[in-house]
């Protein structure tokens, strides 16, 4: 990748058109993964299988940028409700453990839609 080239990543996402935005942007070394939620068909589904497919999304995208999980070096979590913490830590640890990334759990009063329980945010470095 040339060093002044951008890269905006889709994951075909339906609200990337209407609010304007990339699920992932590299610029450089540097990728910036956006909040990402799971998508719709896990509706139903817990926080924990949640968190995974959430998981699933970025790592898609980080690999379409030219990154594994490995270079992530920062992640933001997002929650509804904070008893889904352990659920969460759990999908997170499943896919970070020897990655173990700077990162931030943050309650929040709402999301998008109101059955999404989780979204998460990931920075990467590549070198």
């Amino acid at each position: 990748m040339s060093k002044s080239k951008r890269l905006n990543v889709s994951s075909g996402g339906a609200y990337e058109s209407v609010f304007g935005y990339s699920r992932a942007v590299r610029l450089i070394d540097d990728i910036h993964v956006s909040g990402t939620c799971a998508p719709a068909d896990h509706e139903h589904s817990d926080a924990y299988t949640q968190a995974k497919a959430v998981l699933d999304v970025i790592e898609k995208v980080l690999k379409e940028a030219g990154a594994s999980t490995q270079d992530v070096v920062r992640t933001v979590v997002y929650l509804r409700d904070i008893d889904d913490a352990e659920g969460v830590a759990k999908a997170h640890l499943e896919r970070f453990d020897k990655v173990r990334p700077a990162s931030t759990l943050i309650q929040v009063t709402s999301m998008l839609r109101p059955w999404q329980r989780v979204e998460i945010e990931a920075y990467a470095k590549v070198s």
